[in-house]
């Protein structure tokens, strides 16, 4: 069984458990103050208390380093208030009825204001004006704009606390936390700018109470008590004029309390700490100061005394300070140099910087580079990104070469992304010859294939290579072959290397000349993203984006209608319909097509089957199976004659059969009839059908 707590600690926690009952009362009992008269010496009491209560109000909001420390104040404002004019009211009855109000006021009037109560009255109005129009209004202002602040500043708040909870800097109880607090801050500024009118009237009413209580006993003390005017006029003035002291000097301390509660926002300790490191901070100011107490003390008419004394107590702090602060940095650096340097880690962000393009080659390759062994490379791949622009139309970046010991002597490879895509291999001093025209004639070399078309190839020595020339063969030197490989690998990966980065930086090119299109296509239509994915898709087929003023205007033409990629894809490829002819016809004005029957065409078109890719015809596998090998022995024919495989077919179609057969037939041109120009010569070298 537990014994019941005596002694102090045993009051203090029953009072506390009371709290509540006990502070419901004392309200209710200022209530009762006004109605109940009070004797003098309860008055006194009551007094006293009400100057402790200022003061203690005072103090705790000079040691809060946070508004919520005490976030109880304007309720205690009102409370306070309410009390101090309950004994305003029962102060006021006493004077008036006995012509006394007790020895706290007597003292007051007597000793305070010298017994002279036109001193008095005047201390009282200066009391009252600085409480009121000086320290209650900056303090409501402060508070009112804090409000405002708080107000504005709480969805800002709100979405960071969000963010490190989405970041997982902070649990969901801290967020929690954090928004009951940011809600609290909000309101306790709110609250304040309200209490601070609770001072405003407080000072009015101990005005007008102050006029009543002169005019009051002047009557009550002649008539009643058959006083002398003056005699009545000095009496009720000093118990008055103590009255009012009385009563405003707790309104002043807690006028003063509101003001440094409502300023200390985001303070980081208490207002006495805070004050004297931040004023003893600059030495040098105090020194000024120093200096120019010294020109006022020197200076006729002045009093040199105290100016002096001051100036010298002014030097010496600074002094002191700046003797200490050269202590302080003298005991930081040998702290700094005394504690061992952390070690810094490593810098790894640059492995994380990826080439969109990369080529890898193998020690006997070096030489290719170096231009003081007549390596020409380097030159070369500035040649070929200038081919790149002029023919596709793309911004290659710079290539960057390395030297790869894991690769064999001979051999080259090419990275997308960091990833190896394709490599080849080429002798340094031998030079490849091919025979495209299958001419008559022995070749002694070794034999190989192009790595770039992977026909049939010799290697070969110079001797060899002047009378392979002569038969008819073709013949290059071994950075020739690296770079038309490299050529014709990026016309096929031009898609993959075109970023968003170039994108953007075409487009500032095209902005130079042709703002407007820019502008109204980018961003209210189309995002960066967007066109470069029409780009990108352009070039999957080996279509030019040279002139990129005709592909912007198309698509703002037809971004206002849709945002399908592949619909603004093939209306962009209808609008290069010259490019493309010209790209498959050349110069001649005629092309050998492959075409679809009709009844083929209207199969496929009635198996599209939209997916997330875009639209895919979904043909059983025989009937693949049957225009695959059609296809593929057409596309046969046309390169025996001489041309590239195109396969002609309606726009509704292109884009799907397109998707179908460029994993089989990788090199076959899918067009549509709204893709050639109307001059363009047609010729069919055969028909695709399912049966």
């Amino acid at each position: 069984m537990a014994l019941p707590e005596t002694g102090i600690n045993g009051a203090m926690r029953r009072l506390n458990q009371y709290s509540d009952v006990i502070i419901a009362a004392l309200v209710i009992g200022v209530v009762i103050i006004i109605v109940v008269p009070m004797p003098p010496a309860l008055l006194d009491l009551m007094l006293t208390f009400s100057l402790a209560l200022g003061l203690v109000i005072m103090l705790t909001t000079m040691f809060t380093t946070q508004p919520l420390q005490l976030s109880v104040f304007p309720s205690l404002l009102l409370v306070v208030t309410l009390f101090r004019l309950s004994l305003n009211i029962s102060s006021t009855r006493l004077i008036l009825s006995q012509a006394s109000a007790g020895k706290v006021i007597q003292a007051f009037g007597d000793f305070v204001v010298g017994g002279s109560y036109i001193v008095g009255f005047i201390i009282f109005i200066i009391i009252t004006v600085i409480q009121f129009v000086v320290i209650t209004n900056g303090a409501g202002r402060v508070a009112e704009v804090a409000a405002r602040f708080t107000l504005d500043a709480m969805p800002g708040k709100q979405m960071s606390i969000d963010a490190d909870l989405n970041a997982g800097i902070i649990t969901e109880a801290e967020a929690r936390d954090k928004r009951r607090q940011l809600q609290r801050e909000a309101d306790f500024y709110g609250a304040m700018d309200g209490a601070s009118k609770f001072v405003k009237g407080d000072a009015i009413a101990g005005i007008v109470i102050t006029l009543i209580n002169i005019g009051g006993g002047l009557v009550i003390g002649m008539w009643q008590l058959g006083m002398p005017a003056m005699e009545a006029l000095r009496r009720y003035t000093l118990l008055t004029v103590g009255d009012g002291l009385v009563s405003q000097l707790p309104a002043l301390l807690v006028s003063t309390a509101t003001g440094i509660l409502v300023t200390r926002a985001g303070a980081s300790d208490s207002f006495g700490k805070d004050l004297s490191r931040q004023l003893t901070a600059f030495p040098r100011v105090l020194a000024l100061a120093a200096g120019i107490l010294v020109i006022l003390g020197l200076m006729p008419g002045l009093p040199p005394l105290p100016f002096l004394v001051m100036a010298g107590a002014a030097g010496f702090a600074a002094h002191t300070l700046s003797q200490e602060a050269a202590k302080a940095q003298v005991q930081a650096r040998e702290q700094a140099a005394a504690q061992p340097k952390p070690r810094q880690p490593e810098n790894v962000l640059n492995l994380f910087q990826v080439d969109a393009l990369e080529i890898e080659i193998g020690y006997n390759l070096i030489p290719l580079t170096d231009e003081s062994q007549g390596g020409d490379l380097l030159d070369r791949l500035a040649a070929v990104r200038r081919q790149c622009a002029a023919e596709l139309g793309i911004f290659v970046r710079p290539m960057r070469i390395r030297d790869n010991l894991q690769l064999g002597p001979n051999i080259y490879a090419f990275k997308v992304r960091g990833v190896e895509t394709t490599r080849g291999e080429v002798l340094p001093g031998y030079y490849l010859a091919m025979n495209p025209a299958d001419t008559p004639g022995e070749v002694h070399g070794i034999a190989t294939k192009d790595p770039t078309f992977g026909l049939p190839a010799w290697w070969v020595t110079g001797s060899e290579k002047d009378r392979l020339e002569m038969l008819g063969f073709t013949v290059v030197d071994a950075a020739t072959v690296l770079i038309t490989h490299l050529t014709e690998f990026i016309k096929s990966h031009a898609a993959e290397l075109l970023g968003r980065q170039e994108v953007k930086e075409m487009l500032d090119a095209v902005k130079e000349n042709h703002p407007a299109v820019v502008e109204e296509l980018i961003p209210d239509l189309l995002s960066i993203g967007e066109v470069q994915k029409v780009l990108q898709n352009l070039l999957k087929e080996r279509v030019p984006v040279r002139d990129l003023v005709t592909i912007l205007e198309t698509l703002a033409d037809n971004a206002r209608l849709t945002k399908d990629l592949d619909y603004l894809t093939e209306v962009t490829r209808q609008a290069l319909a010259r490019t493309i002819s010209r790209l498959y016809a050349g110069d001649g004005g005629r092309m050998a097509v492959i075409t679809l029957h009709p009844k083929l065409e209207q199969t496929i078109a009635d198996s599209l089957q939209a997916t997330q890719s875009g639209s895919f015809p979904v043909l059983s596998p025989q009937q693949a199976e049957k225009i695959f090998d059609q296809l593929a022995k057409l596309a046969e024919r046309a390169l025996l004659m001489g041309g590239t495989p195109i396969l002609l077919c309606s726009s509704r179609v292109r884009l799907p059969l397109r998707r179908l057969t460029e994993r089989v037939l990788p090199h076959l041109a899918v067009l549509s009839l709204n893709e050639l120009v109307p001059s363009l010569e047609i010729e069919s070298i055969g028909t695709v059908v399912l049966e």
